[in-house]
């Protein structure tokens, strides 16, 4: 069984995200990810819609807790990944804790 390697991302959510911006993409252990910050909640996901390769980070958060997708619209469940607009694609999504010392992020 593999356990999760944990890496520190940042001293605090506020060193992340800028008032206006609640999407931010990180290079993890070469991995590109994308940490979002939705109504007080950290969220870690592929930086990379699985359809089409677009940039997540360029897209939004819906107000149901969706990213959407900048190049086609697909949404996709911050918590499971999962496509919710009927187009079948899953997003890998990652383990993210906010700690005393920090934000970690799970692989």
């Amino acid at each position: 069984m593999n356990s999760l390697q944990w890496h520190k991302v940042a001293a605090s959510s506020s060193e992340l995200f800028s008032d206006h911006n609640s999407i931010k993409e990180i290079l993890v252990a070469k991995k590109r990810i994308c940490v979002i910050k939705h109504n007080d909640d950290l969220y870690a996901i592929a930086a990379v819609c699985p359809h089409a390769g677009g940039s997540l980070a360029e897209g939004y958060t819906d107000a149901l807790g969706n990213v959407v997708c900048p190049l086609h619209h697909y949404r996709f469940q911050l918590s499971s990944g999962r496509n919710i607009s009927g187009e079948g694609y899953h997003l890998k999504t990652y383990m993210i804790e906010s700690r005393a010392d920090g934000i970690y992020i799970g692989l």
